[in-house]
């Protein structure tokens, strides 16, 4: 059966501002979450700008069996992007209702059948595709990108609003992009400054689940289609993804309980 009423939890990952990672939060979450038992997918609602098809080295079109389009899988999850039917080299030029339209196809007729989590990967923005997820998803939660930078926490900041304007909890906080070192035992260099997720989280009360560092390998393994938790998983961004993955994850037993 098609749809996401065999889907157990839901999460987007949003941010405010592009440029900041999200997308390979997205993909490197979900990989954890399917590190640690759970079956998952993984939807691409970036349709202006899908990277999933290249994060995952994905180059195919999905199936379809009686009306349902068939996600594709890789690494263990199941995946659909816009990105899978269209040229790289072609631009979606869409107005907000054929967006709309689009995403409501890959909720209700993708077969995703039974999975323990969901992964959304919204684009940048508070436009069509957030409030589309937001509104048309029962009990879908939200995590929240940023980088330390004071201008990613403005735009962030406006994103964190719609959401709870919409009703939506906003479960978490990762600080993409939060430090490079030179070498090991090198200190840090703060290249887009520091505590930028420590200070949104106290502000607004949301949990800082994890900063990823700059890494060149991470950026790499996402170029060449195999994300650093599959490639590199003793990675300090792949243990960072990881550790989020389980704060995740225990949240929703905690609240089980």
């Amino acid at each position: 059966m098609p749809g996401i009423g065999q889907v157990s939890h839901v999460i987007a990952v949003a941010s405010g501002k592009g440029g900041v990672g999200k997308t390979t939060v997205a993909v490197n979450l979900a990989l954890g979450l399917a590190g640690l038992g759970l079956k998952v997918g993984l939807l691409d609602a970036d349709v202006y700008g899908p990277s999933i098809p290249t994060m995952l080295g994905i180059r195919a079109e999905p199936g379809e069996e009686e009306g349902a389009l068939l996600p594709i899988e890789k690494f263990g999850l199941r995946v659909m992007s816009i990105g899978f039917m269209i040229d790289e080299t072609q631009p979606v030029i869409w107005r907000g209702p054929m967006v709309t339209r689009a995403l409501m196809d890959f909720i209700g007729r993708v077969a995703w059948g039974e999975l323990g989590c969901l992964v959304v990967d919204l684009p940048p923005g508070t436009g069509d595709p957030s409030i589309t997820i937001a509104k048309s998803i029962p009990g879908v939660e939200i995590l929240m990108v940023t980088t330390p930078q004071k201008l990613a926490l403005v735009d962030v900041r406006r994103a964190i609003r719609l959401f709870q304007r919409l009703d939506r909890p906003v479960v978490g906080i990762v600080e993409n992009l939060a430090g490079f070192r030179a070498g090991p035992g090198a200190a840090p260099i703060d290249i887009f400054g520091s505590g930028g997720g420590e200070a949104l989280s106290r502000e607004t009360g949301i949990p800082l689940l994890g900063s990823i560092p700059i890494d060149p390998g991470l950026r790499q393994a996402g170029d060449e289609g195999t994300p650093i938790l599959v490639r590199d998983p003793e990675n300090a961004a792949a243990v960072g993804f990881a550790r989020i993955a389980a704060k995740v994850l225990g949240s929703w037993h905690a609240r089980c309980q």
